[in-house]
């Protein structure tokens, strides 16, 4: 008999259903974690190519917008950069809760910047980002101290 499987008892009511199936704790983790790194690997594409990639070749939508801020091209660039690390850093291990919390904090700007500059046309865009960011920061938050070992060996 499987490990994933109950053993049903066959009463007149039972005969007809099917063999109830449990799932082991084993299977639901590791569901959880594929869940969780394609969800990962998403908001990395995200970032990195729908979101750093026009800042960073100048696209003429992300120039204007800037341009209308009074960032210009240094903060575009600044911004892109900044989205093209963190992109990357949620997929190394080590640096992807701390990659979620700062894309978190640059999410909360830029929900600020939609709200100031371009009158809440897509504030909705940031926080919503920031949620999956958040559950990832949580969800890895065992590699802070990983992380934080690195450090300390190195200084």
């Amino acid at each position: 008999m499987s490990e994933t499987t109950v053993p049903v008892t066959h009463t007149a009511a039972s005969t007809a259903a099917s063999p109830v199936i449990a799932e082991s704790p084993t299977a639901r983790g590791r569901r959880a974690r594929i869940a969780l790194r394609t969800l990962q690997v998403v908001l990395a594409l995200f970032y990195v190519v729908a979101s750093a990639l026009p800042k960073l070749i100048a696209y003429s939508a992300a120039v204007d917008s800037f341009d209308k801020m009074g960032w210009g091209s240094a903060g575009m660039y600044t911004i892109g950069v900044l989205e093209l690390a963190g992109g990357i850093a949620l997929l190394i291990p080590v640096l992807q809760s701390v990659a979620a919390v700062a894309l978190s904090g640059l999410m909360v700007g830029a929900f600020v910047v939609q709200l100031t500059y371009f009158d809440g046309e897509n504030a909705a865009t940031p926080l919503i980002l920031i949620i999956p960011l958040v559950l990832i920061a949580w969800a890895r938050r065992g590699h802070n101290a990983d992380l934080l070992r690195l450090v300390r060996r190195r200084a």
